[in-house]
């Protein structure tokens, strides 16, 4: 039996990873930071928390790491812990730099120290690409990180490649577009919007608040993103992949969409906050997944109008749910901002 090591495993790639590699007959630890409350609801959802290792971990602790590697000497170690949301990395630069970049520095050595053998998976990010220098981005194109989170990620990038190289270790980078699921985290703008048109339709909102609606991502579907991570590391040798659709829409186009599925016009209800545009913004990312097709025999499954049906139906749901008396794993009701404007009759603080 396979051992791997998902660092961020209660993030939304780390769950699903986690679940994809059970069902692969893995064993599989987790780490998670410590918190006063740690934040399991996703490995919960998906019905796998009882099926794993945790252990309190944080990337600016290398004795944990130490510990941790020592004591598992995992096959696989796929590093996915960061501090990821982008916006957040303007106000807090120094720690998202210590913890995205310095961080993996920490990991990989302590790899390489006592556990060699190891392959390593480092999330890269098509931040790095910032302002693009080439339409689509590759693996050849240019970085040009335009955030303190896009930065850190780049030094990551790099040091992965540099201990691959200068230390033979099999560790490899996989260049992820933006990539969704009902497990996205409330702060990452196309589960703002599928769960602020779930209460809009249900009358617990208004209106959802939005920055930039004209940037454009390419959006895939998170499951499917996960499967090309595992597959990096089953190869004969180590490489660098860009993971992404193909496929280039705007938030916009990820608004009217979602709104359209409940026949509601999203013009009736957006309210735009110039608070919330970047300092410095990506106006367009779009990946050129060529090298993974050709070589990785992978290709996403799910497309664009699929996955918005897919988070629109589950924020539906769930909200139905909750206010017909249903309790289940899920970040919505522990906001602060939603809680007040939950009927008292449904509000389990009352």
């Amino acid at each position: 039996m396979k051992t791997a090591i998902i660092t961020g495993i209660t993030g939304q790639d780390g769950a699903y990873l986690a679940k994809f590699l059970l069902e692969k007959g893995y064993k599989v630890y987790g780490t998670y930071r410590r918190l006063s409350t740690p934040n399991f609801w996703r490995l919960q959802y998906l019905d796998i928390l009882e099926k794993i290792g945790l252990t309190s971990f944080d990337l600016s602790d290398q004795s944990s790491m130490i510990s941790m590697i020592k004591e598992i000497q995992p096959d696989e170690v796929y590093n996915l812990a960061a501090q990821s949301f982008v916006g957040a990395s303007f106000e807090q630069p120094i720690t998202t730099g210590e913890i995205t970049g310095i961080g993996v520095t920490k990991l990989i050595d302590t790899i390489k120290s006592l556990s060699p053998r190891t392959k390593f998976y480092q999330a890269s990010s098509s931040e790095m690409f910032g302002m693009v220098q080439q339409i689509p981005q590759d693996e050849k194109t240019a970085f040009y990180p335009r955030s303190p989170y896009a930065a850190a990620k780049l030094y990551a990038h790099w040091i992965t490649i540099n201990y691959r190289e200068a230390y033979n270790l099999f560790a490899c980078s996989g260049i992820l577009f933006n990539h969704e699921s009902p497990l996205r985290g409330l702060e990452f703008v196309t589960r703002k919007i599928t769960n602020a048109l779930a209460r809009i339709k249900l009358e617990l909102q208004k209106e959802v608040v939005l920055g930039n609606i004209d940037a454009k991502r390419d959006w895939g579907y998170a499951p499917d993103f996960v499967e090309v991570m595992w597959l990096m590391l089953q190869q004969k040798t180590p490489q660098d992949y860009v993971i992404a659709t193909g496929e280039n829409h705007t938030v916009k186009e990820f608004l009217q969409e979602s709104f359209r599925l409940l026949n509601l016009n999203y013009e009736d209800y957006l309210k735009i906050d110039k608070r919330l545009f970047r300092p410095a913004e990506v106006e367009i990312l779009i990946g050129d997944p060529t090298k993974a097709k050709d070589e990785l025999l992978w290709k996403p499954k799910i497309k664009f109008k699929q996955l918005i049906k897919i988070m629109v139906d589950e924020d539906l749901k769930r909200w139905k749910d909750y206010l017909d008396g249903k309790r289940f794993p899920w970040d919505a009701p522990n906001y602060a901002e939603w809680k007040k404007t939950i009927p008292s009759e449904y509000n389990l603080d009352r």
